[in-house]
């Protein structure tokens, strides 16, 4: 009994505890106690889309109980940008910025920070012109704003007027900043990009007769405002450029021929040019063309150039002969002469007194204009007491010529070929007597003839800038103002091949030969040899030759004498001769005229003709 008693007491004291226990709980879950612990649950962070950045719980000490404020924060990684904070449960302080708090809600829960990629930067285009209203600039892709690197079609259209120059922008890249219609890259940043426009002229460009603008050309040109264009005039042969005329305000120089000209406006130019004209001077033996000189000079159509004829001591200035038609005066030593096309001309001069020798008989022009005369007088050819005003006497084998200072011409002696027929003659400034025949030079270049013209001897109608004249027993030469020779009449001994001769100041005709002085002081001779008459090949420093019927005779610079040829009658004699200036050749006898007005003869006298001792010429 006792047994059974503790048993039931042990079961009572058991009952009785779990009972107590119990009631713990209870309280417990009742709140009945305040020492109970809460329940705490758990926070996980997360990240959306993966690898975007990162979600870190700065409170750090999760498991939390509900209504526990926790800081958060949210750190986006490179390329993504913080969006906002989500949960299914619980509240945020703030869901959309990145580092805020996190009340705990009674449960777990996961907070996710969610990011996104950061779009590209845009940058805005903007199209402009320069000048204003020059023209369009326009964006052809039309999608600004545009992120940096974008390629953008653009295009430039100029107005009236205006031409496109280049594009221009602070940054960026053009695919041709030249081209109207190209491409952009954008920068990063906001761009303005300018098409610039430049206003256009017209230049207009032209040339005189005589020449062209070769560069830029002829015509009507286009360029923009400031352009330099250069400009070119090419003269034609025998032009030359004188100037620009027109607009030439903008010209560099308008007398150059190859300036520039500066486009600000619309120009028309004209480039002018000028025909040049060669004159060639040449003057017979006793002067000289010392103004502009003697040769050829160039000049411009229309220039008045001087002439200045000096004569040499013992000779005078007689007249301008050639191309004529321009000259101020023919007669006058000093005068002008107008360039309008390609002139030769001839100074002419002549002794103040002269002597010439004629086949026997010998003449002699003395400084008064008088004449004297010796030697064979069967057909009145020494008849010449009555004679004046005579500048020039010319003796043919039998007869005498005499030019009178005005031009005009008196003869006399032989007539049976009507070579004394000269009285209708005028403008004459030099004559010739040949065999039978006679030339006269006129001032105006052209030759006249009368006589026998047997042999053609008498063909000189189509001469012209002639010089000077000689005639021989069957032949006529004369020198024309370029230098060269011309002849007509019997050429049996080749006396007339004279064609190939240059420079030459005076020619002489003998009886079957041709002598020419050049005007190096030299001599050519031309037709029968047969005595040696044209062996004066050695010569030099000759101013003035005679032809004799078979023997040729120069004067020397020095005033000494040369002769050769037939010396059967000491035509040739001649060495010992000093202070001539001027010889004469007859058929066997020669003629000097010392510069005192003196006359000397060697060779045949057996008419008288070497009878001279006592003139005085002066």
């Amino acid at each position: 009994m006792i047994l059974k008693s503790r048993k039931n007491n042990r079961i009572a004291e058991v009952s009785t505890f779990l009972i107590l226990i119990g009631l713990m709980v209870g309280m417990v879950a009742c709140g009945t106690s305040g020492g109970a612990t809460p329940t705490k649950y758990n926070l996980t962070m997360a990240v959306t889309p993966g690898g975007s950045g990162t979600a870190t719980d700065l409170t750090g000490v999760s498991p939390y109980a509900a209504g526990t404020v926790v800081n958060i924060k949210a750190v986006a990684a490179a390329g993504y940008r913080f969006v906002n904070w989500t949960a299914p449960a619980g509240t945020f302080g703030s869901a959309t910025a990145a580092t805020t708090t996190f009340t705990m809600p009674a449960q777990n829960v996961t907070v996710t920070a969610n990011f996104e990629v950061i779009p590209p930067a845009k940058h805005n285009l903007t199209m402009a012109v320069s000048p204003g209203g020059s023209g369009t600039a326009t964006d052809l892709t039309n999608a600004s704003p545009y992120t940096a690197g974008t390629v953008v079609n653009i295009q430039a259209i100029a107005a009236s007027g205006y031409r496109f120059v280049n594009w221009t922008a602070p940054a960026g890249t053009f695919g041709n900043a030249t081209t109207a219609t190209t491409t952009f890259t954008l920068p990063a940043q906001n761009v303005t990009i300018t098409a610039n426009f430049v206003a256009i002229y017209d230049l207009t460009t032209s040339s005189s007769a005589g020449g062209n603008v070769t560069t830029p050309g002829q015509g009507t040109f286009t360029y923009g405002t400031g352009t330099v264009v250069n400009l070119v005039a090419t003269p034609a042969s025998g032009y030359r450029f004188v100037n620009w005329t027109g607009n030439v305000g903008t010209i560099g120089n308008a007398s150059a021929a190859t300036p520039n000209i500066t486009m600000n406006g619309d120009y028309s130019i004209t480039a002018n040019f000028v025909a040049l004209h060669g004159l060639t001077t040449t003057s017979t033996a006793g002067g000289n063309v010392t103004t502009p000189g003697q040769g050829t000079f160039t000049y411009d159509t229309g220039t008045v150039v001087n002439l200045v004829a000096t004569p040499a001591s013992g000779y005078r200035f007689v007249n301008w002969t050639g191309n004529i038609g321009t000259i101020g005066n023919v007669n006058g030593a000093t005068t002008t002469i107008t360039m309008s096309g390609d002139y030769s001309i001839n100074a002419n001069f002549v002794a103040n007194f002269m002597v010439d020798a004629g086949d026997v008989h010998t003449v002699g022009l003395k400084a008064d204009g008088t004449v004297v005369a010796v030697g064979d007088n069967q057909y009145g050819q020494c008849n010449v007491g009555n004679w004046s005003n005579i500048v020039q006497v010319a003796t043919g084998y039998y007869h005498m010529v005499g030019l009178k200072s005005d031009g005009t011409v008196v003869a006399v002696g032989s007539n049976g070929s009507g070579q004394c027929d000269v009285s209708a003659w005028t403008d004459i400034v030099q004559v010739a007597a040949g065999g039978d025949h006679t030339v006269g030079l006129k001032a105006d270049g052209t030759v006249v003839a009368v006589g026998d013209n047997q042999y053609g001897r008498c063909n000189v109608g189509g001469w012209t800038n002639i010089t000077q004249v000689a005639a021989g027993r069957y032949h006529t030469v004369g020198v024309k103002a370029d230098g060269t020779a011309v002849a007509v009449g019997w050429n049996g001994y080749g006396q007339c091949n004279v064609g190939g001769w240059t420079e030459i100041i005076q020619v002489d005709a003998g009886r079957l030969h041709t002598v020419g002085l050049k005007s190096d002081g030299t001599v050519v001779a031309a037709g029968d040899n047969g005595f040696g008459q044209l062996n004066v090949g050695g010569w030099t420093n000759i101013t003035q030759v005679a032809a004799g019927r078979y023997h040729t005779v120069g004067v020397k610079s020095d005033g000494t004498v040369v002769a050769v040829g037939d010396n059967g009658y000491g035509q040739c004699n001649v060495g010992g001769w000093t202070g001539i200036v001027q010889v004469a050749a007859g058929g066997y006898h020669t003629v000097g005229l010392k510069s005192d007005g003196t006359v000397v003869a060697a060779g045949d006298n057996g008419f008288g003709q070497c009878d001279v001792g006592t003139w005085d010429l002066n």
